[in-house]
């Protein structure tokens, strides 16, 4: 089941997408602040910036090997000729201040070294983006990008270990936020390893549960833990008239179910696999599924939205 999207929202603009940097060349050509605010982007990266003016920015020769072109010029005749040469050597182009140009955009970044979160606007609105960024970016500790590389580091570890995909996704959110990521937090990798270690070995503990989450919405009006509860989930099942703006707030890989096949045998199987499940209701909750839960020993909540006002 796909989620239904708001009347008011457009479909998805613009694909963000992130490019690795470590042996990669990126390409600006032209000078100024445009040209220099570019190059600060890049500055502490593992790419090699090559800053091109004058006539080798003309040449495609000068922009082959590179994943990404920035032009940046008040000279038109400069920005064509550059931008041609470029997308000649099959480089993505980004013409600073000039959309209609441009392959691509870029984001107001937020760089936490291996956590990296961008706002874009597709180049409408640049202003926007910086503002949402900043209030995001209180959000992303300044530690992330440290439990990110500890994750990386164990990533094979884990899959050999847990090769069942919803087991190994209960264990690495677990993993996120308890002690090895606290640890990498404060910049103490030896101990976060030996702690993360510690975990794999003992595998998922987590047990099932299932969340009944009012879905009939105005999405405002859910509670913190509902929302939580959301984007934890491993597994969905809404109601047909479930406010669509609700079922956005689930991962888009989330596994979903129909009211149809999630029958109460089936959610004690689930939850018995360990599986987090979120059932979004817009009516009461039906007895008989309680009871068969609570008799099966599966752990159940029921997440009302807060009051309105």
């Amino acid at each position: 089941m796909t989620p239904a999207r708001p009347s008011e929202d457009k479909p998805l603009d613009s694909f963000p997408a992130y490019f690795p940097l470590a042996g990669r060349k990126v390409v600006i050509a032209g000078s100024g602040d445009g040209a220099d605010n570019k190059a600060r982007l890049f500055e502490g990266s593992p790419a090699t910036v090559i800053r091109l003016e004058g006539h080798d920015a003309f040449l495609p020769g000068s922009y082959t090997g590179a994943v990404l072109a920035f032009i940046s010029s008040e000279d038109e005749v400069f920005v064509q000729a550059a931008s041609s040469a470029a997308r000649a050597a099959r480089v993505l182009v980004n013409v600073v201040d000039k959309p209609a140009l441009c392959d691509f955009n870029t984001p107001a970044v937020i760089d936490r070294g291996e956590v990296v979160a961008a706002v874009g606007t597709g180049g409408s609105a640049p202003v926007l983006a910086t503002m949402l960024r900043n209030n995001i970016e209180t959000q992303v500790p300044e530690g992330a990008g440290r439990v990110a590389a500890m994750l990386r580091r164990f990533q094979e570890e884990v899959r050999k270990t847990l090769p069942v995909m919803h087991e190994r996704r209960m264990f690495l959110r677990d993993a996120a936020t308890g002690a090895a990521a606290e640890a990498a937090m404060a910049g103490d990798m030896e101990t976060a390893g030996r702690l993360f270690r510690e975990a794999l070995a003992k595998g998922t503990a987590r047990k099932g549960r299932v969340r009944f989450v009012a879905g009939r919405g105005p999405s405002d009006l859910l509670t913190l833990r509902a929302v939580r509860a959301l984007s934890a989930a491993d597994v969905l099942i809404a109601d047909a008239d479930t406010d669509p703006q609700i079922l956005t707030m689930a991962r888009r890989d989330v596994e979903r179910l129909t009211p149809h096949e999630a029958s109460p045998e089936q959610l004690v199987h689930l939850a018995g696999e360990g599986r987090q499940i979120v059932r979004l209701i817009t009516g009461p909750v039906e007895p008989a599924t309680l009871h068969a839960l609570t008799a099966a020993g599966v752990a159940v909540e029921v997440l009302l939205s807060a009051p309105a006002g």
